[in-house]
């Protein structure tokens, strides 16, 4: 790109920006399916609370299933190594792997799990500081019909 064309680009750019406001977002994509004013992104209590159980049961089934082969396993790779064959260590590597990833797995989904139950909770105590922690400046809690005073259109009064 040419400094010429840079600087016909940045006088569009400020031409733009002064004649035209954004606030703190881009405007909706038709083809995005956004429908406006609907927000980006919405997660439901309900919703975290299955996918964490899905986590958790996922681990669970990780920790049985993924550890059915692994006594055999390790018992066939001594036995070859004890009869001389290369192919025991080769398979001692490979359970050891396996253990490895297996345990990183069940980590992965254990974190999971954790995270969306202290979303959850986290999320449940940021809602009742809201609902139950509006104060005026003295410190006392505000009544709903106060803080509809700060919201409410005012009317003249001279």
């Amino acid at each position: 790109m040419a400094w010429d064309e840079w600087e016909q680009i940045k006088a569009e750019v400020a031409q733009k920006q002064a004649t035209s406001m954004q606030l703190n977002r881009v405007a909706p994509d038709p083809g995005q399916g956004s429908g406006g004013a609907a927000p980006d992104l919405v997660v439901h209590d309900d919703q975290l609370g299955k996918l964490g159980n899905m986590a958790y049961d996922l681990r669970e089934r990780l920790t049985v299933d993924g550890d059915l082969a692994r006594p055999s396993t390790f018992k066939a790779s001594i036995d070859l190594f004890n009869d001389g064959l290369d192919m025991g260590s080769a398979l001692t590597a490979l359970h050891d792997a396996w253990n490895t990833k297996s345990g990183t797995l069940k980590e992965a989904c254990a974190h999971i799990s954790n995270h969306l139950d202290f979303t959850r909770a986290q999320h449940a105590k940021d809602e009742e500081h809201v609902v139950t922690g509006m104060r005026n400046a003295t410190g006392d809690l505000m009544t709903v019909s106060r803080i509809n005073d700060y919201y409410a259109p005012k009317s003249a009064e001279a």
